[in-house]
């Protein structure tokens, strides 16, 4: 009895590591050649991580990203998230287990609008819908969503790469192109004690789909 059960688990785990190393690459590579599921400037990446909850314990988190840029090895990205409701400022702005699976069916008829960095910090609580955004951002009617577009602290950060701080605020949210078409990841690039930017493969995040 305990050699068929030893037996059992053996297969199990073949079964669960040949799923690792081959099914799931060649179902990555498939997809992510179909006009649906191709990375491209516009799309959206949809990714899960285990993430410290600020205790000893850790949750699940959910991100959607949207690519604002593709150059050479450098695919840049902003999170997509929703502003508060008026006059209900939200005191966390994670993307929910039930929001992500929405979105992931829904998210190619969804307005997603662009809004600049200081627009988003003015007088009234920053990340909440209220006239003037909505004034500036007609689109906002429709939907909450948006994505925040930094190109103005990129512009300088890129024009003034003198100091270490400069250069972190031009890499933000910029992953290799290569690991995600060959492995499904998002894999950052970063400054590690070098002037020179490097892959971290450590801080990569599993994609779960790319939605066009």
């Amino acid at each position: 009895m305990k050699k068929i059960l030893a037996l059992s688990l053996l297969v199990l785990v073949a079964l669960y590591v040949l799923k690792l190393m081959v099914y799931q690459p060649y179902m990555w590579k498939k997809a992510i050649a179909s006009p649906e599921h191709r990375l491209q400037s516009g799309s959206y990446i949809f990714t899960t991580s285990m993430e410290h909850n600020g205790s000893q314990s850790r949750e699940r988190a959910y991100f959607i990203f949207k690519v604002v840029e593709i150059e050479g090895d450098h695919v840049r990205l902003a999170v997509v998230r929703q502003l508060s409701p008026p006059n209900q400022p939200l005191s966390a702005f994670s993307t929910t287990k039930d929001e992500y699976a929405s979105l992931k069916d829904g998210v190619r008829d969804l307005t997603v609008t662009k809004i600049a960095q200081a627009d988003l910090y003015g007088k009234e609580a920053s990340h909440t819908l209220n006239d003037r955004l909505l004034a500036k951002y007609p689109s906002l009617n429709s939907s909450r969503y948006y994505f925040e577009d930094d190109t103005e602290l990129r512009t300088e950060a890129a024009a003034n790469p003198a100091t270490v701080m400069e250069a972190e605020a031009y890499l933000r949210l910029v992953f290799s192109k290569a690991e995600i078409v060959a492995n499904g990841k998002l894999v950052p690039w970063v400054l590690n004690n070098s002037p020179t930017p490097q892959l971290a493969p450590g801080l990569s995040k599993q994609i779960d789909v790319i939605v066009n």
